[in-house]
């Protein structure tokens, strides 16, 4: 699951780049399915941050990975 996650944040980073932001993987629990993402640059204090992340970010991994249950950012 790591891989595939991984994986997909690679394809989706230069969207968060673009908007001078990163978002790197900080740990997967595959027992659980939660990811957990660090927001990074001008994605740190966006104020559309919590919708990136829940409306963007885990709305797509739930479909895209199978096993990810929740993304939260640390």
């Amino acid at each position: 699951m790591r891989e595939q996650v991984e994986k997909w944040l690679e394809y989706m980073r230069p969207a968060f780049v673009r908007h001078r932001g990163d978002i790197q993987l900080v740990d997967v629990d595959e027992a659980t399915g939660i990811v957990r993402v660090k927001l990074e640059g001008a994605c740190k204090d966006c104020a559309m941050s919590t919708i990136t992340l829940k409306a963007g970010v885990e709305a797509t991994l739930l479909e895209e990975v199978p096993g990810v249950t929740e993304v939260v950012a640390v």
